[in-house]
Parts: structure tokens; C-alpha cells; sequence
């Protein structure tokens, strides 16, 4: 890992190449319209409003054309590959040709949960801009866990040290991108690939709201929370 630079940047890298198939939308679920607005613009507005973001980069299909019809200011990088892995690997190198270091700090944060906060935001940066590993936003385990065989509870698991992970997942870029390569495209998230080195990411407690719009019942509930915050 490199030694670290004395003032970090913060970096935020939005994966947005996913096709969306479990929202079963007429369009990827990340440009479907929520509270007026295509989902991704809400995600982007929440980092447009923590003044401490040096950059953005949205990493997009390569015939994707979204972005030339809807202007933000963020950087866009026509360099989404195959998996989500594959799409942070290649923007994470990305950001380095636009000015962004090693030892700077990037914030990964899914395009679909569009329920994320500033504060939150702010609540990891200032949980992790002095960690030595870096760490994520997550919400503990409530409900009982199950586990499961041929339809049927095989057991019931404990969930006391259980948690939920969320993003962002924030760690050093060159960190990252050494972790990604190592790990290939079987890893989901970027702190699976920091675990398969040997880290251990610090857990920041977010809550249940920044949940991850997946399935068509989602968007009701997203479209709710977003009008009520207007």
C-alpha cells in the first residue's frame, strides 16, 4: 500500500453500466424517472451537496448515451465492463488520468441507491479519512436470519454480528485497484476484494433507507421517501 499523502483527496466513482434485469423497467433501472427525476440524479445530487468531493466519475456502457441528454456536473467514462468489478476496476484507473493519486480516497457508491444522504456521506468520510484501511456504510441485522435448503428453513443463524452492507465503500484508490485486480470479477462489492487481502473495513452504521432499488416493488417505496424529503 502506498504511504499515504499528507492532505487525501475524496474521490467518488458511481458504477452505472448495469442493464437492471431484476427491475424488469423498459430502460435501466438506474435512469428509470423517481419523484420526477431519472434515479441516477437523485444519487449524484446527494454528492453534489458535500462540498469536500474533489471529483466525480460515473462509469457507463460504452454505447451508453444518457449523459449527452441529461448534463451533471461529473465526469463520465464511457468504460463499463461485464460486472460491477470490472466497472470500478476500470474507472478507479480512470480517475488516475484525470488527476486523482494512490493514496487519495474514493467513495463507491451504487447508481440505484438513490436514497443516500449527505450526512451520511459526511458520517463515513469523517469515520474513515484517518483509518487505515477504510470502511463502508451498513445497517445491522434486525430480522431473524434463515438459512435455506429445497425451499425449506434448514436453520435459524445468528445475526447478533450480522450487518448488511451498503455504500458507499470508501478506501485508497491504489488500494482498491490492486484488491480489484487480485480478486477478479467474482468479488460484489469493493470490500469483499479488501477482505481477500487480508483487510478488515471498518463498518460505519447507516440505516435502512439507503437501501438498494433492485426489484419493481422498490421503486414505490423509493418514490415515497424521495417526495417526502421534498
Amino acid at each position: 500500500m502506498p504511504d499515504p499523502a499528507p492532505n487525501p483527496r475524496f474521490f467518488v466513482l458511481i458504477p452505472c453500466a448495469g442493464t437492471g434485469s431484476r427491475a424488469n423497467t423498459a430502460v435501466p433501472k438506474q435512469y428509470q424517472p423517481l419523484a420526477g427525476f431519472p434515479m441516477v440524479l437523485h444519487t449524484l445530487a446527494a454528492f453534489a451537496a458535500v462540498p469536500r468531493i474533489a471529483d466525480l466519475l460515473v462509469v457507463v456502457a460504452p454505447e451508453d448515451r444518457f449523459f449527452e441528454q441529461h448534463s451533471a456536473p461529473v465526469l463520465i467514462a464511457n468504460c463499463g465492463g461485464a460486472t460491477r468489478a470490472s466497472s470500478v476496476f476500470n474507472g478507479l484507473n480512470e480517475l488516475l488520468t484525470h488527476g486523482a493519486t494512490p493514496s487519495d480516497w474514493v467513495l463507491v457508491h451504487d447508481a440505484a441507491r438513490c436514497l443516500v444522504t449527505p450526512a451520511q456521506i459526511n458520517t463515513l468520510i469523517d469515520a474513515c479519512e484517518h483509518d487505515e484501511v477504510g470502511g463502508l456504510l451498513a445497517h445491522k441485522l434486525a430480522d431473524t436470519l434463515k438459512s435455506e435448503l429445497d425451499g425449506r428453513v434448514a436453520a435459524t443463524l445468528e445475526r447478533s454480528d450480522k450487518w448488511l452492507a451498503q455504500t458507499p465503500q470508501m478506501f485508497r484508490i491504489g488500494a482498491l485497484i490492486e484488491a480489484l485486480r487480485r480478486a477478479g470479477d467474482l468479488v460484489t462489492d469493493e470490500a469483499g476484494a479488501m477482505e481477500a487481502m487480508g483487510q478488515r473495513p471498518r463498518l460505519v452504521a447507516a440505516d435502512a433507507q439507503n437501501f438498494k432499488v433492485t426489484y419493481a416493488q422498490d421503486f414505490a417505496l423509493a418514490e415515497i421517501i424521495l417526495r417526502s424529503r421534498a
